[in-house]
């Protein structure tokens, strides 16, 4: 009897397993699931834990062992998902960012939006500049610690305090006055909402760059924001795609493309490429999501989509959450007393300290510090620990659909415009995902460059460590052009593997016809679905007046060849 009750325990235990998922305020929240549960399941829980109705811009994310990053896909069995072995770690984000934070209907939403918001500004995601940056700085102040208090934060306190990769002695000043004089009396949920409403008008709002190239080699970073998809080089956005204009979205390898119609029936297809295949394929799931939440009208208009256009050949894909227009008129409809809302403004955190526990980045000296404009490229090396990304929203529902500012912007704001004062250089160990080559040219020119690629890095200048010449600089720009000529290669080998795998299918099918015109014509089976076939006048036709003529030709055609072998 005992050794039945601990086999039936070993064998409950095989079929559960602990997950551990880190929660926006970087507490954790811990479950028992069974082994056959799926995404929708652990996800419900976890709403239910944080008292979260408005759950649909909401998303699970996590790692696998190749360092490539996944939303949980909610009707998929979580250990089919997942590429490691039990217990896993997952982590909660904002998956669709609110087009307007100030219209969700209940609180706790927007005080998680707000935390995700404060993230992406501590990790550099978020691109401001120095007075944008001051103003957002300010407002977490005042939502965390209060109104000023000479008693409580002597000269200098802001300097204490983690908002931004890096700070500069001018920028903790302004940071400062604008708590001191600007937002006395606000109360927290004035100051998260204030700040919000000040994020959401920034062209980064909701960016996870995604580390590509374009056809050229040249680095670059395909995003999805709550209006579009952008293309940001440089301080510049390059490309800014409306969801309602783009029509198509492919990948094949590390190739994406972009399909899209402008004005005046304008089409144009942008082409980049992904660090690595599975790199290619998460930013393709991605923008089919999004481009599904915010340009569709309900749910029942998705359809599930295919990353190629060949037969047989690439991925499918079907979003299968609620639209955006659906999410705001099901949040109309919540009515019920307000949660209460435990504010961690005190809790330590992993990856996004709290401003009250936040120690100021000392990596670079202060004297060397520049005014910050809170580059995106600075930051990204905490998105590590953050494992966070972020999707698109688009403006397919017309401008009540967008803040004001947004709705009014003129149509040249469409193409190219500056975003920052300063460049921003990617550099492997700070990438949302793994570069699989030319790592070691990159950081070559980014030191050739004079751009830090990261602390560690900084680091190890400041102590004395050369950078590279000239030289290697010329050396990486010719790997870089036969890097080039290899990738033209392999499209055409792709294309010509593509054209082989089409004929051999295509042979596959007829010969499949053949054996099955064959048993119906000469074979004797008598079975049932065959023996009405036979029956049709149809097929009596077909087979009278074409098949029998045609194996008499082959038959005397086999006799006039065979003839003479037999009679030799």
């Amino acid at each position: 009897m005992l050794s039945r009750l601990m086999s039936g325990s070993i064998r409950n235990l095989e079929r559960e397993y602990n997950c551990t998922v880190r929660l926006l305020d970087d507490t954790e929240y811990t479950c028992t699931i069974q082994r056959d549960a799926k995404g929708q399941f652990l996800f419900d829980l976890i709403c239910h834990h944080l008292n979260l109705l408005e759950k649909d811009y909401f998303g699970i994310r996590y790692v696998d062992p190749d360092k490539q990053r996944h939303w949980l896909e909610f009707t998929k069995s979580i250990a089919k998902q997942m590429k490691s072995q039990p217990p896993f770690t997952m982590c909660l984000r904002v998956k669709f960012y609110p087009p307007d934070p100030a219209a969700l209907k209940e609180e706790i939403t927007r005080y998680l939006v707000f935390l995700q918001i404060k993230r992406d500004l501590y990790h550099g995601r978020l691109l401001c500049k120095t007075s944008d940056a001051a103003m957002l700085a300010a407002h977490i102040l005042q939502a965390e610690i209060g109104d000023y208090d000479p008693g409580k934060h002597p000269e200098g306190y802001s300097s204490k305090f983690q908002f931004f990769p890096k700070h500069s002695e001018k920028l903790e000043r302004r940071i400062a006055e604008i708590h001191k004089t600007e937002l006395i009396g606000q109360t927290p949920e004035t100051s998260e909402l204030n700040f919000l409403q000040k994020a959401q008008m920034l062209e980064t709002y909701g960016v996870d760059p995604h580390p590509c190239k374009d056809v050229s080699g040249n680095p670059a970073f395909l995003a999805f924001t709550p209006f579009g998809f952008v293309v940001l080089q440089g301080n510049k956005r390059v490309h800014f795609l409306k969801w309602n204009e783009v029509t198509k979205l492919k990948f094949e390898g590390k190739t994406f493309h972009i399909y899209a119609n402008q004005k005046e029936d304008k089409k144009i297809i942008l082409t980049y490429f992904a660090p690595t295949p599975e790199a290619c394929k998460h930013l393709w799931k991605c923008g089919v999501e999004n481009q599904a939440f915010y340009k569709l009208e309900k749910s029942s208009q998705v359809r599930t989509v295919s990353s190629s256009n060949l037969f047989f050949k690439g991925s499918r894909f079907r979003y299968s959450g609620r639209v955006a227009k659906e999410v705001m008129e099901q949040s109309a409809k919540i009515k019920r007393d307000p949660p209460e809302i435990h504010r961690a403004g005190l809790v330590p955190s992993r990856s996004c300290p709290s401003i009250t526990h936040g120690p100021r980045l000392s990596s670079v000296p202060r004297t060397r510090r520049r005014a910050v404009h809170i580059s995106i490229m600075e930051g990204l090396e905490s998105l590590r620990d953050s494992a966070h990304s972020t999707p698109v929203r688009s403006v397919s529902h017309g401008d009540s659909f967008l803040p004001r500012s947004r709705s009014m912007m003129p149509d040249g704001a469409e193409g190219s415009s500056v975003i920052a004062d300063e460049a921003y250089s990617p550099a492997d160990s700070v990438l949302p995902t793994p570069v699989a080559e030319r790592s070691l040219e990159l950081a070559v020119s980014r030191q050739s460059n004079g751009a830090p690629c990261s602390i560690e890095e900084e680091k190890e200048s400041e102590a004395g460590t050369p950078s590279a010449g000239d030289g290697a600089e010329v050396g990486a720009d010719g790997r870089e052009g036969g890097a080039s000529a290899s990738g033209g290669a392999e499209q055409v080998n792709k294309f010509v593997l593509s054209v082989l795998r089409l004929l051999l299918v295509t042979i596959g099918l007829l010969f499949v016809l053949l054996l099955l015109l064959i048993i119906l014509t000469e074979s004797e089976l008598d079975v049932a679905f065959l023996r009405d076939i036979r029956q049709t006048p149809e097929f009596e036709q077909f087979h009278y007046e074409y098949f029998c003529p045609l194996r008499r030709w082959f038959a005397c055609k086999f006799c006039w060849l065979g003839g003479p072998l037999v009679n030799k």
